[in-house]
């Protein structure tokens, strides 16, 4: 049974607004297409940097299950959700793919996803598997489970050290920033110092020109209203205890008209107008941190865990990783996200998808990940070995994984209608972030987006 032309508009509709802006990992695409056997278990992602990882896991998948075979698809992030929601209108998904917090809910709503429940192979996940809070975040409002987790990732500062040194600024001082919404603590002060205008001057210098900036003291991710801020401000506002909705998972009302949480966004804007950061206009949509970063363009980069490799690819560059600042609560802060692995109803063989889906939540699977550095897994063992793959290649990353040992993380929200959610918000915090509305003005739109669950509720 296809999709209905209802929940098929409704698939483009998610597809299109959640496309705009979600933190992911993208590459150039290879392998595309389904296949037609039911022996062939055809799964899909995103992030060619893993691809090789779960290659090897589905070499050793193979060898574990005669006669199955898997064949991995990998593109690019802008092209990833446009096809899978093509080939869920046409009947032509994969039979199991990437999926990602923000976009489980209505993917459940529509019917497209199969609970992984009723099957042998992977009824008996259990949430105390994987790193603490990932697990519960999969299982639905039936309380079903749609997703076995696969990775987690949290943010840290991506900086330059030769950069750093050579504007005096110590690693003590990078990592024992603190923050606070009146004035920015000394996150700002380092950041206003690490800012260059054309004519050499640094953003704490008299003299200098905020209209002509060389080197951004932190760089930009845009808005974030399409994201609730994981790579722009939600680690600022997390020190605050405040989170986007009351409760998670399936929130129904927006706090987006907390006067603390706007006072933060008003600062965190603030930056551009003092020069600090880019403003909207300047790079926009079109160029994110690591490009800023990788241009020379700006000092600190604030990023995802998905984005190490990335960064570490850069020449010339001695990277290193600052922690989030410490609050007013003297407390970090990072936003959470997990990716998890479904199986899609078009599947010709859902047992074997299933059995697919339980190696690639073992150990043996993510241990493989692990090993390769890319990203953190989702079961301890795996998470464990990916630190020691970063270690070996010089690279702490405890501002990372730190936040999960502390329990400092605050989770995105996962609730229903994202993509309508999205149609709102990102508008929304991209003129606030222009100038042409203000931090207060979110009150009309927490109004807007709460006025949208109630009609969902009833």
């Amino acid at each position: 049974m296809r999709p209905t032309n209802k929940i098929a508009a409704a698939l483009v509709a998610a597809a299109t607004a959640l496309s705009l802006g979600l933190a992911g990992c993208s590459g150039p695409a290879e392998q595309e297409g389904t296949s037609t056997s039911s022996n062939v278990i055809d799964y899909w992602l995103w992030d060619s940097a893993q691809q090789p990882g779960y290659q090897q896991c589905a070499n050793d998948f193979q060898k574990a299950n005669p006669g199955l075979k898997v064949n991995i698809t990998q593109m690019g992030w802008d092209d990833y959700w446009s096809k899978l929601t093509a080939g869920f209108i046409a009947d032509q998904a994969p039979d199991v793919f990437t999926n990602h917090l923000s976009k489980y809910a209505q993917f459940v709503d529509l019917g497209v996803l199969l609970p992984l429940d009723d099957f042998e192979a992977t009824r008996d996940i259990k949430s105390e598997d994987f790193q603490e809070g990932l697990g519960d975040l999969w299982i639905g409002q039936d309380g079903k489970r749609y997703g076995a987790p696969k990775d987690w990732d949290t943010v840290a500062y991506f900086y330059d050290k030769n950069m750093t040194d050579k504007a005096g600024i110590s690693t003590d001082q990078l990592q024992n920033m603190t923050w606070n919404p009146d004035d920015g603590g000394s996150f700002e002060k380092v950041i206003a110092h690490l800012t260059v205008d054309k004519k050499g001057v640094r953003g704490d210098e008299p003299g200098f020109d905020k209209d002509n900036v060389a080197v951004f003291g932190l760089a930009s991710e845009g808005a974030g209203g399409e994201n609730f801020g994981q790579t722009q401000w939600g680690a600022y506002t997390g020190t605050l205890g405040w989170e986007p909705t009351d409760k998670n998972p399936w929130g129904t009302h927006f706090r987006m008209d907390d006067p603390q949480f706007q006072k933060a966004l008003g600062w965190y804007y603030g930056l551009a107008e003092k020069g600090y950061m880019p403003k909207f206009s300047t790079f926009g949509r079109g160029s994110g941190s690591y490009a800023q970063f990788a241009a020379g363009q700006a000092a600190l980069a604030m990023n995802g865990s998905w984005m190490i490799s990335s960064f570490s690819s850069l020449e010339k560059v001695d990277l290193k990783l600052a922690p989030t600042p410490t609050g007013v609560d003297g407390k970090r802060s990072s936003p959470f996200n997990g990716l998890a692995d479904s199986i899609t109803r078009f599947s010709d063989n859902p047992e074997a998808a299933a059995k697919w889906v339980a190696y690639l939540a073992s150990d043996s699977c993510q241990d493989v990940i692990g090993e390769a550095g890319v990203v953190f897994p989702a079961r301890p063992s795996g998470t464990q070995k990916s630190i020691e793959a970063r270690r070996k290649a010089g690279l702490d990353v405890a501002p990372f994984t730190d936040h999960v040992k502390d329990r400092t993380t605050v989770l995105l929200p996962v609730v229903q209608n994202a993509a309508d959610l999205n149609a709102l918000t990102a508008p929304y915090f991209e003129s606030v972030y222009i100038g042409t509305k203000k931090p207060e003005d979110l009150t009309e739109l927490n109004n807007q987006v709460n006025k949208l669950y109630e009609i969902t509720a009833k």
